[in-house]
């Protein structure tokens, strides 16, 4: 329940699609609120949201639905921008954009949905409301002062999640003026999401008779929530009338059956495993599997050995794997999961060798590699780590877990400058800026590298600062 008051922060400042008899603003939008204005505040949020405790950072997770959220924004003939997707950890059903295509999905979203195209709907209701330009329409309606004083107040309520009776009075300052006129805008607005939402889902091949299915669903739900509607339902008001025009659009459509992937299934599992104690977690895919009350018993069999992993009782999920290996595809999850297990258990040997093999089928699965680098470090091999890493970083330069990881390395290796400038790469691509400044200072003054490295450094330094005056002068206007 902690995000529900910053959701309602996201619903009042991000507003929803624009109608189609909305005129349209083309270069008057960009011009007062910009694509990169747009990404800049989002980013300003997202440094926020990633220092949060709900922010989900696990790989495979994160990178699942960031597969599953491109899928959908390639088929949309309207996405002219980079698109992050990312996950809050908490049980409520719901999902949300922010300015500059940044757009979070709750981890209950993924739990409480029957199918792979039901979270496919939303994500692409989601991606339709950001390419129709609507953030640029109403920021552009808003003065400067206004729009800064929206970020501050997304600050103030996730300083304020612990206590929700703070958190609510932290949204309704300065906000009563405006929320009926963005209530009123956003239902007649949602309307053109789920049209345009509705034609994405179709192009990306998911079945889009679960958009009206999830809503009545959600529709029904109200009727048990003792604290009201769920979440998602708060910030997309939904009719009657809205449920009926996607039920009749989608009568139009040709009737398509599509399986869930093997992928969506193991992340549900690994969600539902990692949200309770091990213990609690082995019984309950125990019990799913003893009474075959499942919708994947490969999904069931990695929950539990994955849970069992988590209770250090490595024999048996050993033998978990092996059952999973038998009714299951080849899975670089399950490949994780099963270099996982050797280091767990001590098998160095057999844990690298297991790395590097998977990594052969799979070179680009970002799990496998953090997996594996760690792995080295934890056995005093930050050479091979280091090494490990700057071949990916050749690929994958925007990855800041990679910069994480080398910063490690280089402390490992005593190489102080090395360590402090890869720490503040990584805090330039998390979008903190003002901390890449600060571990750049003290990679200058760290005392070792020699010439070559402190003139980069030097030459990178004045970049950031820069572009961190770049950025305190918009904040100002």
């Amino acid at each position: 329940m902690r995000w529900r008051y910053l959701l309602i922060f996201l619903f009042l400042a991000v507003p929803r699609a624009p109608a189609e008899g909305l005129p349209d603003l083309g270069e008057v939008a960009q011009s007062d609120f910009s694509p990169h204005q747009e990404r800049r505040l989002g980013e300003s949020i997202m440094r926020e949201i990633r220092a949060d405790r709900s922010f989900h950072d696990d790989a495979e997770a994160s990178d699942y639905i960031n597969n599953l959220g491109d899928r959908l924004a390639s088929r949309s003939p309207d996405a002219r921008q980079h698109f992050d997707f990312f996950l809050i950890r908490d049980n409520q059903i719901n999902a949300f954009a922010l300015p500059g295509g940044f757009i979070g999905v709750n981890t209950g979203l993924l739990l409480n949905s029957q199918s792979e195209s039901e979270v496919a709907s939303v994500l692409a209701h989601e991606i339709a409301h950001v390419t129709q330009r609507h953030i640029a329409r109403m920021l552009a309606q808003q003065k400067q002062s206004q729009i800064t004083s929206l970020a501050a107040l997304a600050v103030a309520i996730l300083a304020a999640r612990a206590n929700s009776q703070v958190a609510q009075a932290a949204a309704a300052v300065g906000q009563a003026g405006v929320i009926q006129s963005q209530l009123n805008f956003t239902r007649e607005n949602e309307r053109e999401a789920d049209r345009v939402g509705l034609q994405i889902l179709e192009q990306a091949g998911f079945d889009p008779r679960a958009m009206p299915v999830f809503f009545e669903r959600l529709q029904r739900a109200t009727r048990v929530y003792e604290g009201g509607a769920p979440s998602y339902l708060r910030t997309h008001p939904l009719t009657f009338e809205r449920i009926a025009d996607v039920q009749n659009r989608v009568e139009s459509l040709p009737y398509r059956q599509v399986p869930d992937s093997l992928e969506f299934q193991l992340i549900r599992a690994k969600l539902r495993a990692d949200a309770e104690a091990p213990r609690e977690a082995i019984v309950f895919f125990e019990q799913s599997l003893a009474e075959r009350k499942f919708l994947s018993e490969a999904a069931s069999r990695y929950g539990l050995a994955l849970s069992l992993l988590r209770a250090e009782q490595y024999a048996r999920a050993r033998k978990e794997l092996e059952a999973l290996r038998k009714i299951a595809r080849s899975s670089p999850i399950i490949e994780t999961l099963a270099c996982r297990l050797k280091a767990a258990a001590g098998e160095a040997a057999a844990a690298f060798a297991c790395y590097r093999e998977a990594l052969t089928t799979y070179p680009n699965y970002r799990a496998l590699t953090y997996d594996y680098a760690n792995a080295l470090m934890q056995n005093g091999q930050a050479d091979a780590a280091l090494k490990l890493v700057e071949s990916r970083l050749r690929v994958f330069g925007e990855d800041y877990r990679l910069y994480l990881l080398q910063a490690r390395a280089y402390a490992m290796l005593n190489k102080r400058l090395a360590q402090h400038r890869a720490q503040g790469e990584a805090y330039a691509r998390m979008g903190n800026i003002p901390g890449a400044v600060e571990q750049l200072q003290i990679a200058l003054k760290s005392g070792d590298g020699d010439f070559y490295q402190l003139s980069s450094t030097e030459a990178r330094l004045r970049e950031l600062r820069k572009l961190h005056d770049e950025q305190r002068r918009e904040q100002r206007r």
